[in-house]
């Protein structure tokens, strides 16, 4: 909302003409970067009350929930909250949405209808895990979803609300090495063909439930922890594909994509529906415990936020995740660990300390001793702003020696996350970086002091990190690409023993101007960070209780002259 009056003085006309720029701005930065949403089960008998749930999500920053019915007390609940919600037909109810589209309608009706929009219903997942379920269900899946998807399409709800089932990697007959992903035969065509068809053409998307700790866990002696958990690790190859893989759960989630590909589905987007780590667990339930819990859960918030959750498959792909789950449930059924993957207490008190947005502020510092948590780059990574909206800067004076071994102990003991120099990567190869463009990146370190993109003193080492965020690398390798310029960043100038002919005179000035161009497009670049910072504070702004309408005009005011001056 833009609030004048007289006494605040005229704005602009350039002002003005800004907000209709930002929305551009704001869409365009809000497709970075994935999401993080929890899995909201109740099946315990001391939870708090669905308002109390409401504000505890809202305390925390998480903006997305999914739950396993359509409870009337708890979407009322979240009437007006801004949380968007995905809504269940649960298991029991299939066999009826299937053959009697009239009920599936009634239902869309009574669980969807009646709250939306003041309930922000995103989707409706039609059964769980269907095809491990003991009944025999799985030929009931795509005609429920489908009558689903026609009840909403009668109402008006389609665009909005979007239709899916979570399937577990059971569905999957081989997930090892990911590049061999592939559904069981009984499913391949029968079920999963037509479903992917079905997320196709509605612009849905493929739930799935992926668990690391399962397969860590049967498998300790063959899996590393640190490749579970998202550390450091020497990463596992892929023969099939010939990529390097330094997590789990993407080696996971590229098998489902494989499996998709397989029966013609890979273009769907996969969200994944569950997923999590339990905070304590049974004698036999190998690595379950708060540590590798909070490490699991909180280095995953942090990588999908930071729109750094591109798989090796899908590199400049965003995931979005829901964690498992937001409460112990202590009337689950099982062994100790069904009961405690909850990231909250009942009593609302953190089961471990991490957090759901980038740059913290919703928990307490105890996050670094619990292996994980979004601190990680303050704490271990230098100086930073905690969104990772920085260039990390090569140290011209070092050399290059120092440079390999300073990356060499940080990607390794030191523990940084250098998935994004590795071959292949978004990132352009260090030593070629350092050799050109050391003399321009400490210029830009120097510019930028005052914007909060300051270099990255990996642990033990110089400041010799030479990445661009992911989302500037993105941007920068497209831009570069588009202009024909990539050649620049992987070959050194031509050089030439004996006097060079026109020719190679030729290419060496044309060599030379595309490098440059290459440095001003990276210096341009950085430079629209502080336009995007201020651009997202604007369209986030919102009136707190008590606070007067002057003031947040004058907020508003003061944010929208800033832009202009940035824009100028």
């Amino acid at each position: 909302m833009l609030c004048l009056s007289e006494s605040m003085g005229p704005l602009s006309a350039r002002s003005l003409s800004l907000l209709l720029l930002l929305s551009l701005l704001s869409s365009k930065h809000s497709a970075e970067g994935g999401s993080i949403g929890v899995n909201y089960g109740r099946v315990a008998n001391n939870l708090p009350p669905p308002p109390k749930v409401v504000e505890l999500l809202k305390s925390q920053g998480i903006t997305q929930v999914k739950l396993y019915d359509a409870d009337p007390g708890v979407l009322r609940a979240f009437a007006g909250s801004g949380i968007r919600v995905v809504v269940a037909l649960p298991n029991e109810l299939l066999a009826a949405a299937a053959s009697r589209p009239g009920y599936a309608l009634g239902w869309v009706q009574r669980n969807v209808a009646a709250y939306y929009p003041a309930t922000q219903i995103a989707a409706v997942a039609v059964g769980n895990e269907v095809f491990a379920s003991p009944r025999n269900l799985t030929a009931l899946l795509v005609p429920a979803m489908t009558n689903v998807h026609a009840a909403l399409a009668r109402l008006g709800l389609d665009a909005a609300v979007k239709v899916s089932s979570p399937i577990a990697l059971t569905a999957l007959r081989a997930s090892y090495p990911p590049s061999a992903g592939a559904f069981r035969s009984d499913l391949a065509e029968p079920v999963m063909r037509p479903m992917l068809d079905l997320l196709g053409r509605t612009g849905s998307y493929l739930m799935v439930n992926a668990y690391p700790f399962f397969a860590y866990s049967a498998n300790a002696a063959l899996i590393s922890l640190d490749y579970a958990l998202f550390r450091p690790n020497a990463g596992v190859l892929d023969p099939g594909s010939g990529l390097k893989y330094y997590s789990l759960f993407d080696a996971q989630v590229d098998a489902v994509y494989a499996a998709m590909g397989a029966v013609g589905g890979e273009e769907v987007r996969v969200v994944v529906s569950e997923t999590g780590w339990p905070s304590k667990g049974d004698g036999k339930e190998t690595g379950a415990g708060a540590g590798n819990a909070a490490a699991y859960n909180g280095n995953l918030v942090r990588r999908v936020l930071s729109g750094n959750a591109g798989t090796p498959r899908r590199p400049q792909g965003d995931v979005d995740v829901f964690l498992f789950g937001l409460f112990n449930e202590d009337l689950k059924p099982g062994p100790t660990s069904e009961r405690n993957y909850g990231l909250f207490y009942p009593s609302e008190d953190k089961v471990y300390d991490i957090d759901f947005v980038l740059g913290g502020g919703n928990g307490s510092s105890s996050s670094s001793s619990s292996g994980g948590g979004l601190r990680w780059e303050e704490e271990r990574g230098g100086k930073g702003t905690g969104t990772g909206e920085r260039w990390c800067v090569a140290n011209g004076v070092v050399g290059k020696e120092r440079l390999q071994r300073g990356l060499d102990y940080a990607c390794g003991e030191g523990g940084a996350d250098c998935r994004a120099i590795q071959p292949g990567a978004g990132c352009v190869r260090a030593e070629h970086w350092w050799r050109r463009n050391a003399p321009t990146l400490q210029q830009l370190d120097t510019e930028s002091k005052g914007l909060g993109i300051g270099t990255c003193r990996l642990p033990g080492s110089p400041p010799t990190f030479v990445c661009p965020s992911p989302r500037l690398a993105k941007e920068l390798k497209n831009s570069f690409e588009f202009r024909k310029l990539s050649y620049v960043l992987d070959q050194d100038p031509p050089r030439y023993t004996n006097r060079p002919t026109a020719d190679q005179t030729t290419a060496q000035e044309k060599w030379t101007d595309d490098d440059n161009k290459v440095r001003i497009c990276m210096v341009s670049k950085s430079r629209d960070l502080p336009r995007f910072e201020v651009s997202k504070r604007l369209f986030k702004a919102k009136m707190q209780d008590g606070q007067s309408v002057h003031d947040h005009c004058l907020t508003m005011i003061k944010d929208l002259e800033e832009l202009e001056k940035l824009l100028a």
